[in-house]
């Protein structure tokens, strides 16, 4: 089977995949495959239970947020942003270190997240909208069952460009 993307893992998380999807283009523009059901590549073949967007401005930074059972697929559909993605699994060698990627509506760079690692994501363009699908086993995983990790974690120190972003009260 031919997969309409190109993956690679992250080179500071490995767990963490990178799919770089294979555009068409012609004198229209330009047309992706974002997901596709027979394209499994989560281990234990969750279905994608939720859709979301979130569309922020410049400045705001969202999460860290994880828990130990949901699958994050993530892209930047329009403008760009800076994705934070932290190792929490305590028995990991990785345990809270991190590696950051730029997603936007031209390189349409698509991360796929395991349970137990943390993710943020901070808005560099004037706006920016965000797209994650969901995988879990039971319910849904809301914000009262999540870890929520400070932005600025000493322990994980990850170098944002930004020193007064603008943050939710959870964030905070």
């Amino acid at each position: 089977m031919t997969f309409p993307f190109e993956i690679k893992n992250s080179s500071k998380l490995p767990e963490v995949k990178l799919l770089f999807p294979k555009p068409f283009f012609d004198d229209r523009g330009e047309m992706w495959t974002f997901y596709d059901k027979e394209f499994q590549i989560i281990e234990k073949q969750y279905e994608f239970k939720i859709s979301k967007f979130s569309k922020s401005k410049k400045g705001v930074l969202r999460g860290l947020h994880t828990d130990p059972f949901t699958w994050k697929y993530i892209s930047c559909v329009q403008g760009e942003m800076m994705l934070a993605v932290v190792d929490y699994q305590r028995e990991s060698k990785n345990f809270l270190k991190y590696d950051t990627f730029i997603c936007n509506d031209k390189n349409h760079l698509s991360v796929l997240i395991p349970p137990n690692f943390a993710n943020g994501h901070l808005c560099i363009s004037d706006t920016c909208i965000f797209h994650y699908m969901q995988s879990y086993p039971n319910k849904y995983i809301d914000v009262q069952e999540q870890t929520t990790i400070k932005w600025n974690d000493k322990r994980i120190n990850i170098d944002w460009p930004i020193k007064n972003p603008i943050l939710s009260e959870r964030d905070s």
